[in-house]
């Protein structure tokens, strides 16, 4: 009996040791809570220049959709502002939006002592004209030779600061009757105007869309609304797939998004009715062409240009 109770406690310790297992590990240290992205890192809200035609870039902008809201080639804002590339900003980078001579300080200070003033403005100190005497402030570039009808012409009072008896500069009313409306809205008025495509119309300016959306089918021939040049062709800018911009004067442009494949090149002419891109669903839910006009690099309603159908 004491050697069978031997070989027993022996077997049993032997298995002991041969089946011991290692205890779970259980991480239950706390986990940061997941919170939504704050809609202001998602994307910029809408972009505003100064007076003095600059644009501090915001969290989410891109070149290419900064050139797109203030109507301009992306190209141009790369030179303007000396980039090496169009991916070359940062947050809080202040940007020309417009071109250099467009813009004009007030009064700029380069070097203490030193003031630049725009033409025109009175220098204090200087001498006042006489009484009566006409002052030109809007010099002509070309050199004309001496006639009385040039005399005339010079004579004009579209552009001249009278000096009464009392010294102070007068401005004398300019006479707008004849001129164009501003803003080149006569330009624009000229432009004539087509249906970029065919198909029903399954989104509107009054959704709250910055265009309209034309619904067809993949590959269906996407044509330009208007004669002009095309501004921009790729798909860098989000939400609008591959893109055609087409500008049509300097305050009018056209977007044409979500293509399946474009067909013209940067800086190419194009007809209104010529075919430039296929519509697709290139960076959206369906098969449509989404639809711009931008007036001063603002989205306009399309249905106030576009002819009845």
């Amino acid at each position: 009996m004491r050697i069978a109770f031997l070989i027993v406690f022996s077997l049993v310790i032997a298995g002991c040791s041969s089946t011991q297992h290692t205890a779970p590990i259980v991480d239950r240290s706390p986990r940061p809570e997941s919170r939504p992205i704050p809609a202001t890192t998602a994307l910029a809200g809408p972009r505003q220049m100064d007076s003095h035609g600059f644009y501090t870039v915001k969290k989410g902008d891109t070149l290419h959709q900064i050139a797109l809201d203030f109507g301009q080639n992306y190209r141009d804002l790369v030179a303007w502002n000396n980039l090496a590339n169009a991916n070359d900003i940062r947050v809080d980078q202040v940007l020309r939006v417009v071109p250099p001579a467009t813009a004009q300080p007030s009064v700029v200070s380069t070097n203490p002592g030193i003031e630049v003033r725009p033409l025109g403005q009175p220098v204090a100190g200087a001498a006042q004209p006489a009484a009566g005497q006409q002052i030109k402030t809007g010099p002509r570039g070309e050199k004309l030779p001496y006639s009385e009808a040039t005399l005339a012409e010079m004579q004009k009072p579209d552009m001249t600061v009278l000096a009464p008896a009392n010294g102070k500069p007068e401005s004398k009313p300019v006479d707008k009757s004849t001129e164009p409306a501003a803003n080149g809205s006569a330009e624009d008025a000229a432009i004539s105007w087509i249906w970029p495509a065919d198909g029903k119309l399954i989104g509107t300016y009054d959704d709250g869309r910055k265009g309209i959306d034309i619904g067809g089918k993949l590959g269906q021939q996407v044509v330009a609304a208007a004669t002009g040049k095309v501004m921009y062709a790729g798909s860098g800018i989000r939400g609008y797939g591959n893109l055609v911009i087409v500008k049509h004067t300097n305050n009018l442009l056209s977007a044409y998004a979500h293509n399946k494949t474009i067909l013209v090149k940067e800086g190419q002419s194009v007809a209104k009715g010529e075919k430039i891109a296929e519509m697709g669903n290139s960076d959206a839910d369906a098969v449509k062409l989404h639809f711009e006009i931008r007036q001063q690099g603002k989205p306009v309603d399309p249905s106030k240009f576009l002819p009845n159908r």
